[in-house]
């Protein structure tokens, strides 16, 4: 497959283009500073482009299979998030190329509420200071709710409430719109293993136009 990943210098993003290339795919890692070429994968193709410009989309998803955002804005810019997710369907409404888009786990719910509170208003999951990412990560999942253009395939990947680096073990659970919990209580992936569950969707969709989350 023909990948194109946009924030492909952060945490989840590098892991999904080190995921992808590993499995033989082609890899355009995607980042809006060329200084931060040095960061990518040597592996991949190295491409300046800002996924809230639509024309930077379109141009770097022509001819591709997929196109994958992993973007994530620094603390105080999480308006960045609409910004791209408005470029990122305005530039694949024109090329149509599929899109996999790693969100937050926000606006997934909590277990044993019958769907009635967001995970973004737990503090067991989303402590203060983690309130205002989730909550443009929640905007952002209702963009693409509203939005999307109706011919473009897209999926919405949610992580759960703790995602970080680990080790790649090859396993995860997938869900739907509540959040996984494991028999502890826990809800949690490493980032590799993250990486893995989405370039398995990237390979072999199951997912169209829908959220999906995934954890162990």
């Amino acid at each position: 497959m023909r990948i194109t990943v946009f924030g492909a210098a952060g945490n989840v993003g590098s892991r999904i283009v080190t995921e992808a290339l590993s499995r033989g795919h082609q890899v355009t890692a995607v980042v809006r500073d060329p200084a931060r070429f040095a960061a990518l994968h040597p592996g991949a193709a190295h491409r300046v482009g800002d996924a809230a410009d639509a024309g930077d989309v379109a141009a770097l998803s022509d001819g591709q299979d997929l196109v994958v955002s992993a973007t994530r804005p620094a603390p105080g810019n999480e308006e960045g998030l609409l910004l791209a997710a408005r470029g990122l369907l305005a530039g694949l409404g024109t090329t149509g190329v599929r899109l996999l888009l790693v969100g937050g786990a926000g606006s997934l719910t909590v277990p044993g509420t019958e769907g009635r509170v967001q995970v973004s208003d737990d503090p067991r999951y989303v402590p203060e200071e983690w309130r205002p990412i989730a909550e443009a990560c929640n905007d952002q999942y209702e963009l693409v709710l509203r939005h999307a253009p109706a011919h473009l395939d897209w999926a919405y990947a949610s992580p759960p409430a703790l995602l970080e680096p680990g080790r790649r073990t090859g396993r995860y659970r997938l869900g739907a719109d509540e959040l996984l919990l494991d028999g502890e209580g826990h809800s949690a992936i490493s980032m590799e293993d993250f990486a893995v569950a989405l370039i398995d969707e990237a390979e072999r969709p199951k997912h169209h136009r829908v959220r999906f989350t995934v954890a162990y």
